[in-house]
């Protein structure tokens, strides 16, 4: 108790700023608690960190945004190109419509007006369809990326233990949580947030009943605590897909879903992912 006393005597212990104008006007005393100050640089630090994050996204947008003006770009030179293709191919029916020789040489227009450069065509396709091949490796990078990044809830429920610091609901000790609990009904369907392959499936001590999927591009999930896995190791799954029943196994003081998700060796806050994301 004299300990807590203590601390909020030097909590609350003034600390005097002095501003001292360039002129004879007086010098301006101010008294700001120590908490005060000490608030005050809490909430800078939240804002920068806010502001750099912001920053972050804008850029990451603005990127995306370039590529896909720049495809859209090439998807119009595209069909351009096609619909040359299929003026030649029109004017080339109708010339063969005329059955001889003759007839052919007879209707050709041999005019300056607009007619295709065939060798020229032949490089544009070849570049075109070169194009059209990185469109389509992009696209389908970008689609794995999206199947393959966890997101949504895994089970219906209310978060009872958020991740990072807390009071080990066992022990009382302060410790990292490297996951989400979500306190659910016991038997809700348990369901992977993301594509992948299930990588564990079984009892792992205090995680009790578990599931663990790599989803490829770094990403991991974990569902502990379950009351049943249905799943199998080696087993593909989609988002959505059913893993197992929400339960009580191993450590645990009730009925909840312990969820962790993981990216190149380092755990992320599921509640990033949680809510879909644009």
């Amino acid at each position: 108790m004299q300990r807590i006393k203590l601390l909020i005597k030097k909590a609350f212990t003034p600390i005097t700023i002095m501003l001292i104008p360039h002129s004879h006007i007086k010098a301006l005393r101010i008294k700001i608690p120590s908490i005060g100050v000490a608030g005050s640089v809490i909430l800078w630090l939240i804002g920068m960190v806010y502001v750099f994050s912001v920053a972050i996204n804008a850029f990451e947008y603005n990127r995306m945004k370039e590529r896909l003006n720049y495809y859209s770009g090439q998807f119009i030179e595209m069909k351009n190109t096609m619909i040359s293709l299929k003026s030649a191919e029109a004017e080339l029916r109708r010339l063969f419509s005329f059955k001889t020789k003759e007839g052919v040489l007879k209707n050709i227009d041999t005019s300056d007006n607009g007619s295709i450069d065939m060798e020229t065509l032949k490089e544009q396709i070849e570049l075109t369809m070169e194009r059209a091949g990185e469109i389509k490796d992009y696209l389908s990078q970008q689609r794995d990326l999206y199947v393959s990044t966890p997101r949504g809830w895994p089970v219906v429920g209310r978060i009872s233990s958020p991740y990072g610091n807390r009071e080990h609901p066992t022990t009382g000790a302060t410790d990292f949580h490297s996951g989400m609990d979500i306190a659910a009904v016991p038997g809700m369907p348990v369901k992977a947030t993301a594509a992948g392959i299930v990588s564990f499936a079984g009892w792992s001590g205090g995680s009790g009943n578990l599931a663990a999927i790599e989803h490829g591009f770094g990403f991991s999930t974990y569902y502990a605590h379950n009351k049943l896995v249905i799943v199998k190791v080696g087993q593909k799954v989609k988002r959505g897909d059913i893993l197992g029943y929400v339960g009580s196994t191993g450590n645990s003081t009730g009925p909840h879903l312990h969820y962790e998700i993981w990216r190149e060796g380092k755990s992320l806050n599921p509640s990033t992912f949680i809510e879909e994301r644009s």
